[in-house]
């Protein structure tokens, strides 16, 4: 353990802010989840949880959770999903 009282506070700030983007970071995992079982099922809501998932995902790089790059290939991956769903359809 850290003996310098600064220590001791870094290491409670690195916890907090390791606990609150794990919570995000499993939040995007659910939602590409989501919205690949929407995509592959041919749901009627499958644009609305793709747009949901691509916000979710936007705001975590925003906020530095992910890496910039990171993000914009989730959501490539799923557009790409989503345009060839909606074109065998």
């Amino acid at each position: 353990m850290a003996n310098l009282r600064s220590a001791i506070r870094d290491i409670k700030k690195s916890r907090k802010r390791a606990a609150r983007n794990q919570s995000v970071q499993s939040a995007i995992k659910t939602w590409v989840k989501k919205t690949r079982v929407a995509i592959s099922r041919g749901e009627e809501d499958m644009m609305a949880t793709f747009s949901a998932t691509t916000g979710l995902v936007d705001k975590a790089a925003k906020r530095g959770i992910i890496h910039r790059n990171a993000a914009n290939r989730r959501k490539s991956r799923l557009a790409r999903r989503l345009n060839e769903a909606q074109a065998g359809s």
